[in-house]
């Protein structure tokens, strides 16, 4: 079960497991944007009973109402943090999520515990976006075809998966329509790729080694930049490593907790 949460100009939908044993700070997951929260799930049964898990949809995501004012990915986080009266959270995010956490991590740096970064993704980087890709996914958007752009993003993004691959097939479907009605509206952070020095914090980055060349690229420059990062390379992980690999992320995420200090 889930309910809404408010946020500047709008609403997310968000769930809390309301279980915490007190010997972890919680957890919060965040989804890429080839998902939504769901990709979460495999994940779920993996983490230690007794763990505080929080989870929700980005705006126009999911259950989530699609934005109608100007938003920040990280000030709805921090929203979501303190309507679960949240002091101080290990975050984990992919891709879109991981951004997100960063963001937060270097704005609020006392609201995080510790950072998992599962093919993340990070604003300032240059050499992540491809031109060539950007423009085929703008001409079939502009063109409205939907089964391009899943094909096309499943052949970017999910080279490990199987043929055919319903489970991220059906997540991209899902997360297509955010792409359309958060344009305009989302307020991209300042670029952080050149402060990921600063962040004191435990942190751990995946590296999907059947990824875009171009994240692994981003990843691994991220993973040298944030002091004592734990980088772990993955090799049957794409852009989907919580579909790729679940019980490895539940491992590294129960991992992460256990390094971050007490709440």
């Amino acid at each position: 079960m889930g309910h809404m949460v408010q946020v500047k100009g709008g609403e997310v939908w968000a769930q809390d497991s309301g279980s915490d044993d007190g010997a972890r700070p919680p957890v919060v997951l965040l989804h890429s944007g080839v998902g939504d929260s769901r990709l979460w799930d495999p994940v779920l049964p993996g983490l230690p009973a007794g763990q505080r898990v929080i989870r929700y949809d980005a705006r126009g995501f999911g259950n989530s109402p699609a934005p109608t004012v100007s938003y920040s990915q990280a000030e709805d986080l921090r929203s979501v943090l303190d309507h679960f009266e949240v002091r101080r959270a290990v975050l984990v995010g992919t891709s879109m999520g991981a951004r997100t956490a960063i963001d937060l991590a270097l704005d609020d740096p006392g609201r995080v515990a510790a950072l998992g970064l599962f093919a993340p993704g990070v604003a300032g980087y240059e050499g992540l976006e491809v031109p060539e890709v950007t423009e085929e996914i703008g001409r079939l958007a502009t063109a409205r075809d939907m089964e391009g752009l899943v094909a096309f993003a499943l052949g970017l993004w999910g080279a490990a998966g199987p043929d055919p691959d319903p489970e991220a097939e059906t997540m991209l479907r899902a997360a297509l329509p955010a792409w359309f009605t958060t344009y305009g509206h989302e307020t991209e952070g300042a670029p952080a790729f050149g402060r990921l020095g600063e962040l004191d914090l435990p942190c751990t980055v995946l590296l999907g080694e059947k990824d875009q060349p171009e994240v692994i690229r981003c990843n691994e420059a991220m993973a040298a930049s944030i002091p004592g990062c734990l980088l772990v390379r993955h090799p049957a992980c794409d852009h989907f490593p919580t579909l790729r690999a679940p019980k490895d992320v539940a491992r590294l995420v129960t991992e992460l907790c256990e390094r971050a200090p007490a709440v």
